[in-house]
């Protein structure tokens, strides 16, 4: 078994069933649900839930999320998120405090992230995160 990562940007229109999100990324996201092969992070239930206004259905998303267990962040990770974005903003590639704390957390953890977010090749270049291709 193999566990990823799955960025809020692949959650999002998957949780939405929107048509927005590629076949091979809704087809590797599900099939690691299926395979167990998904770990959540706290940063993501939290963007995921973020903003729903209607409370039935904040509550429904929340329902389906608590089936997968969060790996928290630790301090060091917060430590690491905040070099990785001081290095990437030195040398000209902006980014929020979410991303370099899934960065991070990916590190530690040792397992890639799936995810649509661009800004992720950009970080890439620059911190040691491992990039899971979709296909």
């Amino acid at each position: 078994m193999s566990k990823f990562i799955a960025d809020t940007s692949v959650w999002s229109p998957f949780l939405r069933k929107s048509s927005e999100l590629k076949d091979p990324y809704r087809d590797k996201l599900r099939d690691g649900i299926v395979k167990g092969e998904v770990q959540m992070l706290g940063i993501i239930r939290q963007e995921c839930l973020s903003g729903i206004r209607a409370k039935p259905q904040y509550l429904k998303l929340k329902d389906i999320l608590d089936g997968f267990p969060d790996d928290l962040a630790i301090s060091e990770d917060h430590l690491k998120a905040s070099e990785f974005f001081n290095d990437c903003r030195r040398n000209g590639v902006q980014g929020g405090a979410a991303d370099f704390l899934i960065c991070a957390q990916s590190i530690r953890l040792g397992i890639p992230i799936l995810t649509l977010d661009k800004d992720y090749m950009a970080y890439a270049k620059l911190i040691p995160i491992s990039l899971l291709p979709a296909k």
